[in-house]
């Protein structure tokens, strides 16, 4: 008679090799990592500086000032998503919070409501400027979206000259949103964690939205199994070019006075954020969550290293360090996901 044993360790085995199978996902997941990484930053600063955090003006600051950063992010990663890359947005940041301050000058008592409206349909048509020049012209992302941030930023300095936009020249109640909060939770960053939610829950969840990545990953194959690249595309432009445009109202909303150097460089910050955030820069794969957490990091992080009493240089040295490290990440996880592929249909 065959006698059955039961191993006692059997059922400890298998829950341990769960855990360890979560415990590696969860390491391996770039927006965990960073998130991490955020928490570990804003720690040592408040060790360092217990002001850093300790107050409503340290806890409002760290969740407000990255509020126009996240939007951006979040326009980024549709067009990252997709292998393009927009770097006119802090052009149309200028340009729209600019306008907004004409709107309120020549025409007062305009509600908020439309000024939000104007951002966004204005930004829009400035990404669907960029979006037409690539998906139609068929030219390289960079190149179009180069020429248009010079392009609209000559036309911000030309409308904008000498003058400026004054906190006295728009409405205290528009004003309020900058430094008004719910809870203790600032406005604008309320406005933008409902649009993260939106477009993030578009990318997950609709079939459009998931045609972004198909289209990033191999835009011939798409192409060829019949997704709509072009539109595709072009809506993901759009989008980036509306949320430079929300992102031009918080902004005017949030400083109260708009020069002709407003905007300026954050192109650069908002790709930064969504590649150190986990958005591949070769296009298919990333989260806006993780552009998210990346646009906060990347704001903490230029105002925490001062704090530390970290030089200039060795700020942007970080920055850039961060930037290349992510790219290079992604590259290397990259050929070992086609390397598994490679081994899988060799042994099939």
């Amino acid at each position: 008679m065959t006698t059955l044993t039961i191993d006692p360790t059997g059922p400890r085995t298998g829950g341990t090799s769960t855990a360890r199978r979560l415990l590696g996902g969860a390491l391996r997941s770039r927006e965990i990592a960073v998130a991490v990484v955020l928490i570990l930053v804003i720690a040592a600063t408040t060790l360092k500086n217990p002001h850093f955090l300790v107050g409503d003006n340290g806890w409002r600051d760290l969740l407000l000032t990255p509020s126009i950063m996240l939007l951006l992010a979040v326009g980024q990663t549709a067009v990252i998503i997709t292998r393009s890359v927009d770097l006119s947005v802090g052009s149309v940041v200028g340009l729209t919070a600019y306008l907004v301050g004409r709107v309120f000058i020549d025409h007062p008592g305009t509600p908020i409501i439309v000024i939000f409206a104007i951002g966004l349909v204005f930004g829009g048509l400035l990404g669907l400027i960029n979006g037409v020049l690539v998906s139609w012209g068929k030219v390289p992302a960079l190149v179009i979206t180069l020429g248009t941030m010079y392009i609209y930023r000559g036309a911000f300095l030309s409308w904008a000259g000498s003058k400026r936009i004054n906190a006295s020249d728009m409405p205290d109640s528009f004003l309020s949103l900058g430094t008004k909060q719910i809870g203790s939770i600032p406005v604008l960053t309320i406005i933008a964690v409902v649009v993260l939610a939106i477009v993030g829950y578009y990318l997950y969840t609709a079939r459009s939205g998931r045609e972004f990545y198909a289209i990033g990953s191999d835009p011939d194959a798409a192409q060829l199994y019949g997704l709509r690249v072009t539109r595709r595309v072009l809506s993901a432009f759009i989008l980036s070019g509306a949320m430079a445009g929300l992102a031009g109202v918080a902004y005017a909303a949030r400083y109260g006075t708009v020069s002709s150097n407003a905007g300026l460089n954050l192109e650069l910050q908002a790709v930064g954020a969504a590649v150190i955030g986990g958005v591949a820069i070769f296009g298919g794969s990333g989260t806006v969550w993780g552009a998210a957490i990346g646009a906060f990091l990347l704001v903490t992080i230029n105002r925490a290293l001062p704090v530390l009493g970290v030089q200039d240089f060795w700020q942007q040295f970080v920055v850039g360090v961060l930037i290349i490290g992510a790219i290079v990440l992604d590259r290397v996880l990259s050929l070992r996901r086609d390397r598994k592929l490679t081994e899988a249909r060799d042994a099939v």
